[in-house]
């Protein structure tokens, strides 16, 4: 028998808690029992992403509500600054010319962070940006990006927005939207909220309802002015994933009734800290070492390692599914994740099944050092 574990960074396991509330007979979305549901809902959202204003809820991916934080918030031809530093960063860019807004990149290497001091020269040279659209965590690298510091200086001067892809941000480590002056926060279902892919997230300050009062791209589905003007009667505007939002009541309820915002934190960071030791343990080289996420750690593949071949082994003889690079990464690291509901022995486990998947591959070490190295730094 072999029992498979996934370690992926989206998606994530889920709880049998929060599977048995979503395999309840559904509910129609507009009698009166839905409506304490979405209110959870909503409220719990809004303490997850640390602030007063609305978190509207798509029934849609992460990507969903990338798209409408431009779609509801630009016009063409105006003007926006994207970090582009990994696969998500470009995913930006993208949807930004998709919608014929001019576009100026910051380009980052693949496993650094942004410089803030490189976002106020771009905003110094182009005063008529009207948006900084950045990643808090980008996913592809395992990369984390200095969000408050960026913030502060789009905000220094000019009417600017803030967006951040939080995706894997928001639930996992302290990014505090209203504190930090953040205008647009996404996440995702899949993530740090344990559950599976299908619902999505954005957070939307008073600055950001201003600008889309202004805004030009078409859209239709993704229209943030008609989910707000419902949101108050804990509605959507389209039909919601029913199921889903009873099962993100209750895992809401794990994560901010039962274990706490700041104790989830301090899990996952202590998590991804044990993993980035370990790996460096038997010699492997991180790719995000300077600035690295908790979210997920991204191990350099060794040299003389085949990289698909270590996560195949990895899958079909130790029953752990890792995430391969995206992009130009593809097969030259391979990505674990500490997002959502994973605990020590999680980590411990995987860490040991990587030594043996090494192993088998050719690479060279102490075997068992890695799983040492975590298990002293996890015991209490």
């Amino acid at each position: 028998m072999l029992k498979r574990r996934l370690f992926t960074p989206g998606p994530v396991p889920v709880p049998d808690r929060v599977r048995l509330a979503m395999a309840q007979p559904i509910i129609n979305h507009r009698a009166a029992d839905f409506l304490p549901v979405f209110r959870a809902c909503r409220e719990g959202l809004q303490r997850m992403f640390q602030t007063e204003s609305p978190v509207l809820l798509f029934a849609a991916s992460g990507t969903g509500a990338m798209d409408a934080a431009v779609s509801n918030l630009l016009s063409p031809d105006d003007h926006a600054l994207v970090i582009r530093g990994g696969k998500f960063g470009e995913r930006w860019g993208e949807i930004c010319e998709a919608y014929g807004v001019r576009t100026t990149y910051i380009d980052v290497e693949w496993g650094k962070a942004v410089d803030p001091a490189d976002v106020a020269a771009a905003l110094e040279a182009n005063p008529d940006i009207r948006a900084v659209y950045l990643q808090a965590s980008e996913t592809s690298t395992a990369a984390r990006h200095p969000v408050r510091e960026v913030a502060e200086v789009v905000h220094r001067d000019g009417d600017r927005l803030v967006v951040v892809d939080a995706i894997t941000a928001v639930g996992v480590y302290d990014l505090p939207m209203d504190d930090w002056g953040l205008d647009v926060v996404l996440s995702g279902s899949q993530k740090a909220f344990m559950m599976p892919p299908g619902l999505a997230f954005m957070g939307v300050s008073e600055r950001a309802q201003r600008f889309m009062q202004d805004a030009k791209c078409g859209h239709y589905y993704f229209d943030l002015e008609k989910e707000l003007a419902v949101l108050p009667s804990d509605q959507t505007s389209w039909t919601p994933a029913v199921n889903l939002l009873v099962g993100l009541a209750e895992a809401l309820s794990i994560i901010l009734d039962e274990e706490g915002l700041e104790a989830t934190f301090a899990r996952t960071e202590k998590l991804a800290h044990a993993t980035r030791e370990a790996m460096g343990a038997i010699g492997l080289d991180l790719l995000a070492p300077d600035a690295p996420s908790p979210a997920c750690t991204a191990v350099m593949v060794p040299e003389g390692v085949d990289g698909p071949a270590l996560r195949k082994t990895l899958r079909d003889q130790y029953g752990y599914t890792v995430a391969d690079g995206q992009g130009r990464l593809k097969g030259k690291i391979f990505r674990i994740a500490h997002l959502g509901y994973f605990d020590r022995f999680d980590t411990i486990g995987c860490i040991a099944a990587v030594e043996m998947a090494l192993s088998s591959v050719g690479y060279v070490h102490e075997v068992g050092e890695a799983t040492r190295t975590a298990t002293l730094l996890l015991r209490d």
